[in-house]
């Protein structure tokens, strides 16, 4: 197994409306590829397949993720990807974006 994460998001990245792909996002329980530490965060490449039998995820870089619990799904622009992937969660986005736009 590669690495379990719990707290997780499908993230799908739209350009206009156009759909970029999808991501995952989600807090490492544990990784026994030794790349992330736990609760720290992590946000995929692009998935390439969901195995909702035994809650896998495979990516575009063959990795392969355990997910703990029911995830949620978001939708994020593609402006808002570098925040992803800093580990900005898709919540804190929403509401980052939401406070921007009362400031404009």
């Amino acid at each position: 197994m590669n690495t379990v994460i719990s707290d997780w998001f499908t993230v799908a990245v739209m350009q206009e409306n156009e759909l970029l792909g999808e991501v995952l996002w989600g807090i490492v329980v544990d990784d026994s590829t030794f790349r992330f530490a736990k609760n720290d965060y992590v946000c995929s490449s692009k998935i390439t397949k969901v195995f909702t039998s035994n809650q896998l995820i495979q990516t575009a870089s063959d990795s392969i993720y355990q997910t703990i619990g029911k995830g949620r799904k978001a939708i994020i622009d593609s402006d808002d990807f570098e925040l992803l992937r800093s580990g900005f969660s898709p919540l804190q986005i929403k509401l980052l974006n939401r406070e921007l736009s009362v400031l404009h």
